[in-house]
């Protein structure tokens, strides 16, 4: 079966015989049996040889133009009798009207199908309606991706959370839930005073620490006058006289 591309080139060519005034321009789709040779034979005349060459040229530039597509070998053009452009899927025949009556082309290829340019297009269309269902077929299944709407909960599932149930059910009814959260905003609110409370005592430790080592030196200081005066007054009593004072270290 032809290609999509191959079809445009042939409407291509087609329209570039139509342009140049090519008198009689049929299209032969040839026998599955003749595909090695080419898939389409286009086949045109003209009264000239001028406007053999001149239709000849319009094709080549067209074909050049819109697809890049060059003639594997060009017969003919010098005589411009019979000009034969080979594009391997299409062979082109651009003849005098003496010269096709002569050869007959037509006559030997009695199994090609004739068809017109309306019939190319719709071959056409078939063709790209079926490469688009060969596409979508090789193609693997996409994925479903799960919607945000379609994640969450259904607003009955929601209400039925905190439904107490029965009686006779071992689980917690839905009072005692709110209870439990209750106290624990209020444990999480009496942790914040407890620890204002402690930052205001530690100061007072602070200060008692730094006043206990001025009462230590006073106290001192007062001992001291104490031990020189009972070592400058007379010892009498069970020492006696003549008794050395004791040394104070």
């Amino acid at each position: 079966m032809p290609t999509p591309e191959t079809l445009r080139q042939l409407l291509v060519a087609y329209e570039a015989c139509e342009s140049k005034k090519g008198e009689d321009t049929r299209i032969l789709s040839l026998d599955p049996a003749d595909s090695g040779l080419a898939d389409f034979f286009l086949i045109t005349s003209a009264t000239n040889d001028r406007q053999v060459v001149a239709i000849a040229d319009e094709i080549e530039f067209r074909l050049k133009q819109d697809f890049g597509l060059y003639a594997t070998s060009v017969e003919g053009r010098r005589q411009g009798e019979w000009i034969l452009l080979d594009y391997v899927d299409i062979v082109i025949h651009v003849f005098l009207q003496e010269k096709r009556a002569f050869y007959d082309i037509e006559r030997l290829r009695k199994s090609a199908r004739n068809l017109t340019g309306a019939d190319v297009e719709q071959e056409l269309q078939h063709a790209l309606a079926e490469k688009t269902r060969a596409v979508r077929k090789s193609a693997p299944a996409a994925k479903k991706v799960p919607t945000k709407a379609s994640s969450r909960k259904s607003p009955s599932t929601q209400i039925a959370k905190p439904i107490a149930k029965s009686k006779g059910d071992s689980t917690m009814p839905a009072k005692p839930a709110k209870k439990a959260a209750a106290k624990k905003t209020a444990a999480k609110a009496a942790k914040p005073a407890v620890k204002k409370a402690a930052v205001k005592t530690a100061p007072a430790k602070k200060a008692a620490v730094k006043k206990a080592p001025v009462k230590k030196a006073a106290a001192k200081k007062a001992v001291v006058p104490a031990i020189e005066a009972t070592a400058s007054a007379p010892r009498q009593g069970i020492m006696g006289r003549g008794a050395k004072p004791p040394v104070v270290k």
